[in-house]
């Protein structure tokens, strides 16, 4: 019994050493489990069992009034909470670079065999090219046959090598550009990992066994993504509208807008709250809000709601420590 008890803690301290290491590199990270899940579970959960439960029980209640009412419908609910709360259990944005609050969260979570190394974040930008190995498709193949396709070369750069076989390709993005996540978009077996997602690091223990650094890349820095493969990562800008004006904040708003406009149903809120963050840490926020509005009523959002995730992001950044 004192075996099984010691395992967890000795692959606890295993995984905190790994991300602080990797925190030393300005990588920032959050613990994991053994599911390859954020460790910490979300401290509203409870409180959103408890909106369901509830709304399920006023359901009726609301048709019959809805049946009566002259007026506008209610007000959307409020944007969800990314940490602004002060409270750890929001996934990746929990990631800090910071070895206090690391040790803090690990000690939240005393649980936790791996973790994560959040993407989009300065100063690296990561992008994680994800080469899947399940299914039997041959990402490796897949991806050189891109390579000849769009004349692009992988430069030599970090390599983590799951489980199952596959292996994750490290590579950094510029600071002006923002890649959105993507499963199999650009062939079967490729996923890709970036702004608001994250990878598992190196030395992480999971239910399928170890991530581990390949040997012949442990002593290289993450390599620039090739140009021609960030063109096929970034989604294509929209035709403007006549007479609309550029978005403000450059080269780098219009990234942001672009994040924005990507946005799948059940993704907007967070892309809108991450694209915000960014551009308020920039210095465009400001000057970006009208635009992100817009991009974001063009998912479907409510312009309320798209200013209120804005205003979250914008209390989020203004009361974060400096890095």
């Amino acid at each position: 019994m004192a075996t099984t008890d010691r395992f967890p803690r000795q692959a606890t301290t295993l995984a905190l050493a790994h991300a602080l290491s990797a925190a030393e590199r300005g990588l920032a990270v959050i613990p994991l489990s053994r599911t390859k899940l954020p460790a910490l579970r979300s401290p509203h959960r409870d409180e959103h069992h408890a909106e369901r439960r509830e709304g399920h029980r006023a359901e009726r209640l609301d048709e019959r009034r809805d049946e009566h009412r002259d007026g506008p419908a209610d007000g959307p609910t409020a944007p969800p909470c990314h940490g602004e709360c002060g409270r750890p259990g929001h996934g990746v944005y929990d990631a800090t670079t910071d070895p206090a609050r690391i040790r803090e969260l690990f000690a939240a979570a005393p649980w936790a065999t791996g973790y994560g190394i959040a993407c989009g974040l300065p100063p690296h930008h990561l992008v994680g090219v994800d080469l899947d190995t399940k299914s039997g498709t041959d990402s490796t193949s897949a991806l050189r046959e891109l390579a000849l396709r769009h004349l692009f070369t992988i430069p030599p750069t970090v390599v983590v090598l799951t489980p199952s076989g596959g292996r994750h390709l490290w590579l950094t993005g510029p600071p002006d550009v923002v890649v959105p996540n993507s499963a199999g978009r650009l062939a079967p077996g490729i996923d890709i990992r970036g702004a608001g997602g994250y990878l598992v690091g190196p030395g992480s223990r999971t239910a399928h066994g170890v991530y581990a650094a390949d040997p012949g890349s442990a002593h290289l820095p993450p390599a620039p993504c090739p140009p021609s493969l960030l063109r096929l990562l970034v989604p294509p800008p929209r035709a403007a509208r006549p007479g609309r004006p550029t978005p403000a904040g450059g080269a780098h708003g219009r990234g942001l807008i672009q994040f924005v406009l990507a946005a799948h149903e059940g993704q907007r809120n967070t892309r809108l709250f991450w694209a915000a963050c960014r551009a308020h840490e920039n210095g465009i926020g400001t000057e970006l809000t009208e635009d992100l509005v817009t991009a974001a009523v063009h998912t479907g959002l409510t312009a309320r709601e798209a200013r209120g995730t804005i205003a979250s992001a914008a209390r989020m950044t203004a009361h974060r420590p400096a890095p």
